[in-house]
């Protein structure tokens, strides 16, 4: 099982070991674009950080962070992103299979790092699927070619969390996709903060469960929505309130 999960804009801070060592992160085979986009964010942060900035739609100081890409501290993944989907996830509190599980089937789909896992040390950055860097290029153009093979060298069964502007850096045609709707009314809309917050208790159960079917996706589904229904390699989970009403 591979679950492709969203980063966040949320970030942590700090981080008291080594800064960023891109040999030792997990899929080195996309090396070649990690440097190149390092190497083009710090330069662009140095030429001009208010220009960065508005490319990154984003403040100075937020952008700031790229300047010390290769200096300041790193933490792991997991502990680096903050956000909705990370906080339902709560991966500190899983279960010593589903962590086990979670390190070597969980993998952030970032702009900056491609792939990452659980335990990649990486530090604060700022880069979201949607922007570009001066200089640099579509992101897409740049990662789509390594990305996608690294993905489909994958044999089990891979289930697709991410986002639009991360899913548009590298496709996978062959993936559950799964999408979150809130039914009020008879009416199903996305709603972002539970379409976040479920994917994340989702990601949680398929690492305390396992998955190797579409039907072991909607399983795990259950216990995080109201309804699930399946089509094809396709999974909607509907909520009939707030996904944060939900427990774990």
């Amino acid at each position: 099982m591979l679950v492709l999960l969203p980063p966040s804009e949320g970030k942590a801070p700090g981080g008291r070991r080594a800064p960023l060592d891109l040999p030792g992160l997990a899929h080195p085979a996309l090396n070649p674009v990690r440097e190149r986009l390092v190497t083009a964010l710090q330069d662009a942060a140095v030429r001009d950080l208010d220009r960065l900035a508005g490319a990154l739609g984003c403040s100075v100081d937020e952008a700031s962070k790229d300047l010390r890409l290769t200096s300041s501290g790193t933490l792991p993944a997991l502990r680096r992103y903050t956000g909705v989907v990370y906080e339902a996830l709560s991966y500190a509190t899983l279960s010593p299979a589903g962590r086990r599980r979670a390190n070597s089937s969980l993998r952030v789909a970032s702009a900056l790092f491609g792939l990452l896992t659980p335990t990649d040390r990486i530090p604060a950055y700022r880069l979201s699927g949607g922007t570009s860097v001066p200089g640099f290029g579509s992101l897409a153009a740049a990662w789509r070619p390594v990305l996608e093979p690294e993905i489909a060298a994958h044999r089990g069964l891979v289930v697709d969390l991410r986002s639009g502007p991360y899913a548009a850096l590298a496709r996978v045609p062959a993936a559950v996709q799964v999408r979150v709707l809130r039914e009020t009314d008879g009416v199903r809309a996305v709603v972002s903060h539970d379409n976040k917050y479920t994917k994340g208790l989702l990601a949680r159960e398929l690492c305390e469960r396992g998955a190797r079917t579409v039907a072991d996706v909607a399983a795990a589904g259950a216990a995080v929505a109201d309804v699930v229904e399946v089509d094809g390699r396709r999974v909607d989970l509907v909520l009939h309130g707030l996904a944060t009403a939900r427990g774990r």
